[in-house]
C-alpha cells in the first residue's frame, strides 16, 4: 500500500466518523501521539495509551459536528484538517480548528502530531 492509498483509506474512515476503526486499522503498535499542550497527554506512546486518549476525549466532550478535509500527502507524511464543534464537559461550546500530521513507515502510521488553529 502506498502512502497515498493509506492516507486516503485512513481519512475516509475519519470522514465516515469511524475514528476508532481508523486507528485500529492503521496505527503502529508503537504509535507516538503529540498534542500541543503541557501535561500527561502531551506525548503518548503505544497503541493502548493512544486509544486511551481517544476514550478520554469521547468521555469528556460532547461532539456536535466534525468536518474532515484531506488528505494532503508529501513523501512519507500526510496532513488531515479537522473542524470541530464541541462542548467540553462543564465548559462552553467551542469551535476547534486542528491539523494532524501523520508519519508513515511500513504501511503503518508511526506518529501523529497535532496543531491547533490560532482562532483567527
Amino acid at each position: 500500500m502506498t502512502v497515498q492509498e493509506l492516507a486516503q483509506a485512513f481519512t475516509q474512515l475519519l470522514k465516515d466518523g469511524k475514528f476508532d476503526e481508523a486507528g485500529r486499522a492503521f496505527w503502529s503498535d508503537d504509535i507516538v501521539s503529540m498534542e500541543p499542550m503541557a501535561g500527561d497527554m502531551a506525548v503518548l506512546k503505544g497503541r493502548a495509551t493512544v486509544e486511551g486518549k481517544g476514550a478520554w476525549w469521547y468521555a469528556n466532550h460532547e461532539i456536535h459536528s466534525v468536518k474532515v478535509e484531506g488528505p494532503y500527502v508529501h513523501g512519507q507524511q500526510f496532513v488531515v484538517r479537522f473542524s470541530m464543534d464541541v462542548t467540553p464537559k462543564g465548559g462552553a461550546r467551542m469551535a476547534m480548528d486542528e491539523v494532524g500530521l501523520y508519519t508513515v513507515k511500513g504501511d503503518r502510521i508511526v506518529e501523529e502530531r497535532f496543531f491547533f488553529g490560532s482562532g483567527g
